[in-house]
């Protein structure tokens, strides 16, 4: 949501700043877990507020992963219209899929996307649809596919993130291909487990204290990021997304779970999760603590290669640096970065401070510092990209 002011100083809203560009001169996004009375924004939630620590035993904290997650997903399938699953073969979206298809009578249906040649996570999804018995469809997309979606992708989602457009490239395409190929009116996916559970990078957590700091952070910022993806590639085809990992009750549950648990001392990112679902049959041992993949990078590594070698031909680094210096709020970083920021203003002028910053690492903790987000450039990548 977000909301401005005209002239005449009426309050007007909107779902997407578009509507509101011309008729405003400031825009403003509409605080998350807010509502405004007429006059003021109201606090209705934070998830983040401190609680009371959870106390119980490990045991009784994977039962409550287990049961606040899976009713958060028996909770999001109740549908008048045709429900389906993005499906990429990680274990957030295999995890929703394997809860969605126990609740169900009959196959649920899933969706996986990659490119022609080299995407990691179209194998996974086939190993998952294939265990969970779902009716399973695979969109394979190439480097046209991905270049003439960039402008399009950019004007749905209001940003000029990297992160963000580089992950919604895939998703706006796969969301596409369902619009126009089925009679599926709603979707569900696994974003928003990262932020609670943690990223490649926060293994790099220097302290519980700076990791639980961090996840509060993540959450906070959610509506620029992986939320606002999620929303705009799906709502770009008049499609509805359901999160059942942003669920209140849920996210509430893991924020409450002293985060010296949370953090990867098991040698094994989102360790809690994994074990809440080790028992019960819900997914293959070889999926249930395979490795993270960012979602960029699993469509395919060649997703990203093939944009930024469009970037390398659009601007020379003479070009580059000169381009740079016109953007004082968060300047490009690569001349991947100034494509999306230049396709973003020329959609949007001064409409850039609507996004903070980059969605990056945290660089002050060792191993982060760098300019590319993908995990590919941590140390700790490993064999999330096989």
């Amino acid at each position: 949501m977000f909301y401005g002011y005209t002239e005449n100083e009426d309050i007007i809203f909107a779902s997407e700043m578009k509507a509101l560009h011309k008729l405003c001169k400031e825009i403003k996004p509409f605080p998350p877990a807010h509502y405004f009375d007429g006059k003021t924004f109201k606090r209705y939630c934070d998830p983040c507020a401190p609680r009371q620590s959870f106390q119980g035993t490990d045991s009784e904290l994977f039962e409550g992963i287990h049961d606040t997650l899976t009713k958060a997903v028996r909770k999001r399938l109740h549908s008048d219209v045709p429900v389906g699953f993005l499906l990429s073969g990680g274990l957030d979206s295999s995890l929703v899929c394997s809860i969605a298809q126990k609740e169900s009578s009959q196959p649920i249906r899933t969706f996986a996307i990659g490119m022609e040649h080299d995407a990691i996570d179209l194998k996974y999804a086939a190993q998952v649809a294939k265990f969970l018995k779902t009716d399973h469809t695979e969109v394979i997309i190439s480097k046209t596919d991905v270049l003439d979606a960039i402008e399009t992708t950019i004007w749905h989602l209001e940003s000029w993130d990297t992160t963000t457009i580089r992950a919604s490239i895939g998703m706006f395409l796969i969301c596409k291909s369902i619009k126009e190929k089925t009679d599926i009116k709603v979707l569900l996916t696994g974003e928003v487990s990262d932020e609670l559970f943690g990223y490649k990078y926060t293994d790099y957590a220097p302290s519980a204290d700076a990791f639980q700091k961090e996840a509060q952070k993540r959450i906070r910022e959610i509506h620029m990021y992986d939320v606002l993806r999620a929303d705009r590639c799906i709502a770009a085809h008049s499609l509805e997304a359901r999160v059942p990992f942003s669920d209140q009750d849920f996210v509430q549950f893991v924020m409450d779970i002293p985060p010296e648990k949370k953090m990867n001392t098991y040698n094994m990112g989102k360790y809690l999760l994994r074990q809440a679902f080790a028992k019960g049959d819900y997914l293959p041992q070889e999926i249930l603590f395979r490795d993270k993949a960012a979602f960029s990078d699993a469509v395919g590594h060649s997703l990203v290669d093939e944009i930024k070698r469009y970037a390398n031909s659009v601007y020379s680094s003479e070009e580059f640096n000169k381009a740079v210096n016109k953007y004082q709020h968060a300047p490009p970083k690569s001349k991947e970065a100034l494509l999306y920021r230049d396709i973003f203003e020329k959609f949007y002028p001064k409409r850039e401070k609507l996004i903070s910053d980059f969605w990056l690492p945290n660089k002050e903790w060792e191993h982060c510092n760098i300019d590319d987000p993908s995990a590919r450039f941590l140390p700790n990548y490993g064999n999330s990209g096989t």
